[in-house]
């Protein structure tokens, strides 16, 4: 054997190891809004660690548990296992003040402080968004929609401009909170007279906000973790069960969604690694969740939307309301082309079927298999959305099976109809289907495999 110094290196180091523990991670698979809450907080039950990785409070998963409705926005919903420890990793922690986010919600959850300390992890490099973040969101949506006559459809949380900020590398980070508070002031101010710059209409009360921001920091510290050393001794420590709790969804990703209307985050699963600080070989499942229909929140392409009696139906029937803004969702048939297209760049273990049973009503069902631009086949998804607003979508119908879903419990009990537009789904996709959702409640939830 070589040598390093005197020392001999151990043969050992020199076989391959299979990482004790991988991670196990739900994304959505088309615009958000699939139903990974349910799908997260159903494989919460017996996680050790459940995580989130990117966005903000501009998301929002519900959870339905015991007839009670949780809608969470940054806390991950595998919160509502007490044996679990919840980690908030690289995403933009709001501490928007009146309230700040985190605090409401996390005290609505968990009374108990020792408790909190210990099933609450906090990324010490997480970045901030702070008030003037979100007003600067407002703003930009109000000039957009007089300079080009539309708007991005954003949340109006702050996300954009506190990723702007992290990209302009002026933000501030939750170490830079916890840490020496004169130099995090000093920062602040910079930051804050930075976007008062540019748009000297924003209101920004910077004292006000530093004393708040201080006794938040007094709140935060005991939650703060090194992210990266929190994430590695779980990896290689003891066997554990980790979850990973991808907000948003593939085609909102930053640079793999219907840019420009997306969000500011790596929503896919390269974004687990970027986010937590997770080597790709810790990656082990991945299981995409897509509603058995599509929707959207907000402006932007949407090839299979149905501006018509079906979209109607499937609004009212699925409750299609933003959790986040309250927005109606548009709604539209099923698009296999981009499920297809998050699975390319995502590739998913297996996928979670969910809201099928507002099919049940439907005679026929149609669902999209190809796209066309002036009679021309597309062979791909296109990355320009002036091209994506123009495709023709070739459908496929097929029959519905009006009667209700919603008690059925294992796959055999579902129609005809039902099972075959799940292979049908299943076959085009190359991706077995593992859960299917026919109800609100993880209950509701069959498992096929």
């Amino acid at each position: 054997e070589t040598k390093t110094g005197t020392e001999p290196v151990a043969s050992s180091l020199r076989t391959p190891k299979e990482p004790r523990n991988k991670v196990t991670v739900v994304l959505g698979a088309q615009w958000g809004d699939e139903g990974k809450g349910k799908v997260v907080d159903l494989l919460a039950m017996d996680a050790d660690l459940v995580c989130r990785c990117q966005g903000g409070n501009n998301a929002g998963h519900t959870v339905v548990v015991d007839s009670v409705e949780y809608d969470f926005h940054l806390l991950p919903s595998g919160v509502l296992n007490k044996k679990a420890v919840s980690f908030i990793g690289g995403l933009t922690l709001s501490l928007v003040l009146q309230p700040p986010s985190l605090f409401a919600k996390e005290e609505a959850c968990r009374n108990d402080e020792r408790d909190k300390r210990e099933r609450l992890k906090i990324s010490d490099r997480a970045h901030i968004v702070f008030n003037f973040h979100q007003a600067v969101d407002g703003i930009q949506e109000q000039q957009r929609q007089l300079q080009a006559g539309k708007n991005l459809g954003t949340t109006k949380k702050g996300i954009g401009p506190a990723y702007s900020s992290k990209a302009a590398r002026n933000g501030l980070r939750v170490c830079d909170l916890v840490s020496d508070f004169t130099v995090f002031e000093e920062k602040f101010r910079v930051l804050a007279e930075h976007f008062l710059t540019m748009y000297p209409n924003l209101n920004v009360d910077i004292d006000n906000e530093l004393q708040q921001l201080k006794e938040y920091a007094e709140r935060l510290r005991p939650l703060v973790t090194d992210g990266v050393y929190f994430m590695h001794k779980a990896l290689t420590g003891p066997s554990k069960k980790i979850l990973v709790e991808g907000a948003n969804a593939a085609l909102l990703d930053i640079d793999f969604g219907t840019y420009p209307c997306v969000t500011s985050s790596n929503c896919t699963v390269g974004g687990v690694c970027t986010g937590l600080g997770v080597p790709p070989s810790y990656v082990g499942r991945v299981y995409g969740v897509v509603k058995a229909y599509t929707t959207r929140v907000g402006v932007g392409a949407f090839p299979t939307e149905q501006d018509n009696e079906v979209g109607n139906l499937l609004q009212s029937r699925g409750r299609e309301f933003g959790v986040t803004t309250a927005r109606q969702r548009r709604c539209g048939w099923l698009d296999l082309v981009l499920v297809r297209y998050a699975h390319m760049v995502n590739g998913f273990t297996a996928i979670a079927l969910t809201k099928l049973d507002i099919l049940d009503t439907l005679p026929e069902i149609k669902v999209g298999v190809a796209y066309s631009v002036d009679d021309e086949p597309l062979p791909s998804f296109p990355a320009n959305m002036d091209v994506l607003t123009r495709v023709s979508v070739k459908y496929e119908t097929l029959p519905g099976w009006c009667c209700s879903t919603v008690d059925v419990r294992c796959f055999e009990e579902l129609p005809s109809q039902a099972q075959s537009y799940i292979r049908f789904i299943e076959d085009f996709l190359q991706v077995p289907v593992k859960w299917i959702g026919v109800g609100k409640s993880r209950e509701s939830m069959i498992k096929l495999f």
